[in-house]
């Protein structure tokens, strides 16, 4: 187990004394949070969990991107990391209302375009079907047994990913729940701010978006605006099929995250749950009669 003690002291000799106990924040499965005040100023240490490079994170590529995304002004600073912690500056933020969110994604739609046309190379790969094909190898070594879904879920993918193939890879976040997108509370800079970086990895442009929209249960006119304010111009019929297809993409790797983590993890989460509910949506939106029309018309985006 991490030892939070040594680390705060370690960080109180480069930054200054600690005015207080780490305090806890709420959030985070696979890491954990707490708000920290040194030398006056304060912080977020971030803890990684245990066993956490089985679902395909890696804390140089976290590091990496939240520093890069730093310096665009769409993620706090960071102040200090090493394999055992990331210390980013505290920035007074809010949580991104969902209403708000789905009437007006351009903020995020702006900032995302930014994060992936910014050149910063990262040290891992994000490609959900190489994901999936790595998740069920870990459960099969952990002793599990993949739910038959679980099929379904890999063929989607293949599908997806030879209508949309990953040709031209950028660098994404890849984990956009409500809960990772923040208002801040400034007149000054861009409006919005990403955080929890762990997933950040080379991948699919349109996978973020598709991650955006299904996470936060964006309808036809939000995927419209979405799509616009990236773009910056009107949506294209094949845009708006292939980020309809990276929504199901979204919740394979929803669902095939939920299983891994019910062989790997030792915290008390239902996670079979989580899978269940991933592995029904994904199902779904598999079943709209729409499907075979987003695949012929995604390959033009």
């Amino acid at each position: 187990m991490t030892d939070i003690g040594a680390i705060v002291e370690g960080l109180a000799e480069r930054l200054g004394p600690a005015a207080a106990p780490p305090e806890p924040l709420e959030g985070g499965i696979t890491n954990r949070n707490y708000r920290l005040r040194l030398g006056g100023d304060d912080y977020v240490l971030r803890l990684p969990g245990k066993d956490t490079e089985l679902l395909g994170i890696r804390r140089d590529a976290e590091r990496i991107a939240n520093e890069a995304a730093a310096a665009l002004g769409i993620a706090p600073a960071v102040a200090a990391a090493d394999e055992r912690y990331l210390l980013t500056r505290f920035v007074v933020c809010t949580p991104i209302d969902g209403d708000e969110l789905r009437a007006g994604p351009e903020p995020v739609a702006r900032a995302l375009r930014a994060f992936h046309d910014s050149g910063i190379e990262l040290p891992v790969r994000f490609w959900v079907p190489e994901l999936l094909a790595s998740y069920a190898q870990t459960v099969a070594e952990r002793g599990g047994v993949l739910p038959p879904r679980y099929t379904l879920a890999e063929d989607l993918a293949g599908r997806i990913a030879r209508a949309l193939p990953l040709s031209d890879p950028v660098p994404c976040h890849n984990d956009l729940l409500a809960a990772n997108l923040l208002r801040v509370q400034s007149s000054e800079g861009p409006p919005v701010m990403l955080v929890d970086w762990e997933y950040a990895g080379i991948g699919h442009r349109l996978f973020d978006l598709g991650n955006l929209a299904v996470n936060n249960e964006f309808d036809d006119g939000a995927h419209e605006r979405l799509l616009a304010a990236y773009y910056d111009e009107p949506p294209t019929a094949a845009r708006v099929a292939a980020l309809q297809l990276m929504r199901l993409m979204s919740d394979a790797r929803e669902a095939a995250w939920g299983v891994v983590q019910g062989a790997i993890s030792e915290l008390d989460f239902d996670f079979g749950d989580y899978a269940e509910r991933h592995f029904d949506r994904l199902e779904r939106a598999a079943a709209d009669p729409r499907f075979e029309r987003w695949l012929a018309a995604a390959s033009a985006a």
